[in-house]
């Protein structure tokens, strides 16, 4: 069981980076590219690949993230809360993923059918703010993440 646990937990490591890293580039991408040119040039083909590559490494961060969750019992503190600094972390971080992951699939949907097509004015703020929201929301996962594992 160590074995698989370790494995768990590094799976959900590289998988965080890799979605937090992801995440990082493309707002930065987002705010160098002001040229509506540029952004039309270089989004459908980076955006594609981005998009399932994040997808992936969501669903294996959510996946090893359960595993984790049932491993150390925090499942128990999810649905029974006791007012600790780890049951906090918990329901904190289990809300904002949660949260993370419809913005996701919101952004995900709006990217994949307006590719390469012009977007309506809701399609632009939803996906504009999606994004936004999962850039910020990743900082403060992280931030619970880190936290329980400094208590584990």
């Amino acid at each position: 069981m160590t074995f698989l646990k370790e494995s768990m937990f590094h799976i959900h490591l590289i998988m965080a980076i890799s979605w937090i890293g992801g995440s990082v580039f493309m707002f930065i991408l987002g705010v160098a590219l002001r040229d509506k040119r540029a952004q039309q040039e270089v989004y459908p083909h980076i955006g594609p690949i981005f998009g399932w590559f994040e997808l992936v490494s969501l669903i294996a961060l959510l996946i090893s993230g359960f595993f984790l969750g049932n491993y150390y019992g925090l499942f128990n503190l999810l649905m029974h809360p006791n007012g600790s600094e780890i049951s906090s972390a918990v329901i904190n971080k289990a809300i904002l993923v949660a949260i993370l992951s419809v913005a996701t699939l919101i952004h995900f949907v709006i990217a994949y059918k307006t590719n390469g097509k012009e977007r309506t004015k809701l399609q632009n703020v939803l996906s504009r703010g999606s994004s936004l929201l999962i850039f910020f929301l990743n900082l403060f996962i992280m931030h619970y993440a880190i936290i329980l594992r400094n208590i584990l």
